[in-house]
């Protein structure tokens, strides 16, 4: 076997935990729905058609009523698409989706928690009054949790900094990670406590930052080696949930748009078809990683195993001027291009890995399907209808939220109706709001960080960061210089077994 071969294997002591997390449609009803797109093509459901789709929703043993509404959800898009109405021969007309323009609330539930989010409102709208005016007075931001009751007095000289505690350390490096001077402190307290393993991490950084001493080179470079991560264990969802997420990713809003993307995926390839506009995928191309000899392909099998995940169908592109491209379908699929295919080693195809795979999690793969924040805006409202039909909302906002609330209903099984209706219950008691464009933005750190974890190679990062957006490569960098540094990259390291041992 060639080393290129073996470059992205696991070790035989490697255990791969549950495959969990990734995006899946009912395979029936997207064979249902299929059907349903070619027969409402002509504008007109014909009654041998309608007897065929019957026929076709019993031989695969789905329910009638539930494709009834599945079909008024599709046709309605496709009504408003093309500014037409379908008609259907005979009388057995479909009925109505459950879910109704929304309605003023009357029950005491709905009117309680109305009140409540008047009032959560209310104190929003206040502190965001103050917020604005504290920002218009004050031009910099201000932290003097650094500084204790000695330090105030001699606060225009005493600039030194708490050579001998990490949390404030840290807490240093967070506020500005290039600042070389509380990264060789924090190195120091973690080589005097004996932790390897976190000082190997922080000497990375320095290593990256063109600032590391000799010793610290030395230990970055004897502990490092040549070769890729070895890990024992996959990453667990807990792991993912409580460690690998940026702090600013608030989980809610993830589960949220999990439980209704793979509506949102269906209605996106319902409207591809509709207008002849379905990626086409050459089955000629396709790549079996257990026998492929393309690095890029071995390596995002590698990667989706230790990340606890299952690994998208692979193609490959040598014509796409790209690293990777999501491809929509049943089965969402990856198509790897020119800059994946050649020009990468094994540490830069490690993060372009876990970074891409990263987004086929179904806490954000609406980030793919949806890039605009105002559209991601409509679907979580239209999520929280769904789990409230009772939620208020102003006439503009109902006249874009509902229609695809109608459209994403009838594609859920009630166990996701039912989970949206807990997730919009934790969502008013949490107070009933949230930042998306801080989460969409937060989910891009997240991809970053699961590319790093399995990089082990803030250089490895950076050339790949800077492929795809030079302008924000500084601010990204950043993040991941916290990122190894923290406490939560170190427990990750020893969840899979990599932690160095001191």
């Amino acid at each position: 076997m060639s080393v290129e071969q073996a470059t992205f294997e696991h070790s035989e002591s490697f255990e791969q935990g549950e495959v969990a997390g990734n995006v899946h449609l009912g395979k029936l009803e997207t064979v249902y729905e299929e059907l349903f797109a070619d027969v409402i093509e002509d504008g007109i459901i014909t009654t041998e058609e309608r007897a065929q789709l019957d026929r076709m929703a019993d031989s695969l043993g789905l329910d009638r009523m539930r494709l009834r509404k599945l079909e008024d959800a599709l046709q309605a898009a496709y009504e408003a698409k093309h500014q037409v109405r379908i008609r259907e021969q005979g009388d057995d007309l479909p009925p109505e989706a459950s879910l109704q323009p929304l309605e003023p609330a009357t029950d005491q539930r709905t009117l309680a928690l109305q009140r409540r989010v008047r009032f959560l409102e209310a104190k929003i709208a206040e502190l965001e009054s103050a917020l604005e005016e504290a920002r218009a007075n004050v031009a910099v931001d201000v932290d003097l949790s650094d500084m204790g009751p000695a330090n105030v007095e001699n606060a225009s000289t005493a600039t030194a900094l708490p050579d001998d505690d990490p949390i404030e350390l840290e807490r240093a490096v967070r506020h500005d990670p290039r600042d070389t001077s509380s990264l060789k402190a924090l190195y120091r307290v973690h080589k005097k406590h004996g932790n390897v393993d976190r000082a190997y991490s922080v000497a990375q950084a320095l290593v990256y930052l063109n600032d590391a001493n000799e010793d610290q080179k030395q230990l970055f470079m004897a502990k490092k080696g040549g070769a890729l991560i070895s890990p024992k264990h996959s990453l667990t969802g807990e792991a993912w949930s409580r460690l690998l997420f940026h702090p600013e990713e608030e989980p809610l809003t993830g589960e949220i748009f999990s439980v209704v993307v793979p509506a949102v995926l269906l209605g996106r390839l319902s409207a591809l078809r509709r207008d002849k506009a379905l990626p086409k995928l050459d089955p000629e191309k396709k790549q079996d990683p257990a026998k492929s000899t393309i690095q890029a392909v071995r390596c995002f099998s590698w990667a989706a195993a230790i990340l606890g995940m299952a690994s998208p169908a692979l193609y490959v592109d040598p014509d796409l001027n790209d690293t990777v491209e999501m491809v929509p379908a049943v089965q969402p699929s990856a198509k790897l291009g020119s800059l994946a295919l050649s020009g990468r080693n094994s540490a830069e195809l490690a993060f372009l890995a876990g970074k891409h795979l990263a987004y086929h999690r179904s806490e954000h793969f609406v980030r793919l399907l949806v890039p605009q924040i105002a559209d991601l805006e409509e679907i979580f409202l239209a999520a929280l209808s769904i789990g409230n039909p009772g939620l208020p909302l102003n006439a503009q906002v109902k006249q874009i939220v509902v229609p695809i609330a109608k459209a994403i209903e009838p594609i859920l099984e009630p166990s996701a109706v039912d989970k949206l209706r807990g997730h919009f219950l934790r969502f008013v008691e949490e107070g009933g709001r949230t930042n998306l464009h801080r989460w969409a933005g937060a989910v891009h750190k997240t991809a970053a960080r699961a590319g790093c974890l399995l990089a082990n190679d803030l250089r490895a990062a950076h050339n790949v960061l800077a492929l795809e957006d030079k302008d924000h490569l500084t601010e990204k960098m950043d993040d991941l210089i916290v990122f190894v540094t923290s406490d939560r990259y170190a427990r990750l390291r020893k969840q899979l077994g990599i932690a160095i041992e001191n």
